[in-house]
């Protein structure tokens, strides 16, 4: 009987790579102090930053659903509002919920490193980094509010403008105003002198400063759906063109106290990882079956996976089995994997799809 059932015929499979790419990136990130040093003997290749890949699907996905349901029955009303709103909810909040959760227990009993001071009542509403940031809880939930955040902004932008104005110019019009918006708050907030750490906090992960990130991929999606022969036929320039903007972003040489490092540089990331999208969205089927069944399953548990791999996996390591000799560098790193996945698993099977099967009965 296998764990998890999955439906391939109506999934996108470079949709399914790009999610699993970004986890795998991010989990890669979370768990290296634990590698040490076995994979020295690897050429030193920076990698892209998973979350800003994560992002950008969630607004070419959420960009793509709602320009469909727009232009399919003629309006966006309060129902219609209503019913993105919740099916959004059901999709993301248990599992932040139930995480959260996990990691005031985990603090409380000194399982993980945590202040617990700074757990407050912003937590249950996505405002802990919604104008400034946070640090020493439950550190991954930034990425979190700023996506919850533009579910939010977008669809309400959307019930504003169509009452005025045509359609095509409403989804455009919002886009734009969720592109542009967050540059100039960062312009104004730029004076700001910060070392490599507060840059992190202040600039990077926070709300008002970065849902840009997400419209690149609600642009994405607008492309597609009104000029979609030019997404298709331009998939393979646009996707080199997107790596060579994220690794040249990658190697411009910056300091964070650079004007150009808290402005212009999150908006050549997210662009260039958003025109990954077109050829990623080709890709309508895995040819190798053991390996197309094994990334959609990471794309899958992805969620859970994100939520998981740090507070749960590896600050519990982090604060109780530090590795220092190479054996138990390989041993812990496999634990870490191992933990990530089997906890990630667990939770996607009992607990949140038979949560998002609910959302379609009520």
């Amino acid at each position: 009987m296998k764990l998890i059932q999955v439906d391939y015929s109506n999934r996108v499979y470079g949709l399914d790579f790009f999610r699993a790419t970004a986890i795998i990136l991010v989990v890669l990130g979370h768990g290296s102090f634990l590698a040490g040093n076995l994979f020295s003997f690897l050429p030193s290749i920076p990698l892209i930053d998973g979350v800003e890949l994560f992002f950008v699907l969630s607004g070419f996905l959420i960009g793509s659903m709602l320009i469909k349901n727009i232009e399919k029955t003629e309006k966006f009303g309060i129902s219609e509002l209503f019913t993105f709103l919740k099916r959004r909810w059901f999709r993301t909040l248990p599992n932040y919920y139930l995480i959260l959760g996990v990691n005031v227990l985990l603090v409380k009993f000194a399982i993980i490193s945590g202040d617990l001071k700074q757990c407050t009542w912003e937590f249950l509403f996505f405002l802990q980094n919604f104008a400034t940031g946070f640090t020493d809880f439950f550190w991954e939930s930034w990425s979190l509010s700023i996506e919850e955040w533009f579910y939010i902004f977008l669809p309400v932008f959307l019930f504003i403008f169509l009452r005025f104005i045509p359609k095509r110019t409403a989804i455009l019009l919002s886009i734009l105003l969720l592109l542009i918006v967050p540059v100039i708050y960062r312009i104004s907030i730029s004076e700001q002198e910060v070392d490599g750490f507060w840059w992190d906090v202040h600039f990077r992960k926070v709300v008002l400063t970065r849902l840009d990130a997400i419209g690149y991929g609600v642009l994405m999606a607008y492309v597609k759906f009104y000029h979609g022969s030019f997404f298709s036929k331009a998939r393979n320039w646009l996707f080199l063109l997107g790596l060579a903007l994220i690794y040249l972003n990658i190697y411009l040489p910056k300091q964070p106290n650079d004007f150009y490092s808290k402005t212009f540089y999150f908006c050549v990331t997210s662009f260039g990882a958003s025109l990954l999208l077109a050829k990623a969205d080709s890709i309508k089927n895995f040819r190798f079956q053991a390996i197309g069944r094994f990334v959609t399953y990471i794309s899958v548990i992805s969620y859970a996976m994100y939520l998981v791999n740090l507070s749960l996996v590896a600050s519990v390591f982090a604060k109780n089995f530090i590795p220092d000799r190479r054996l138990e560098n390989a041993l812990y790193y496999s634990l870490f994997w191992f933990f990530t996945l089997f906890i990630s698993t667990l939770i996607y099977k009992f607990y949140e799809k038979p949560i998002t099967d609910l959302r379609d009965k009520l």
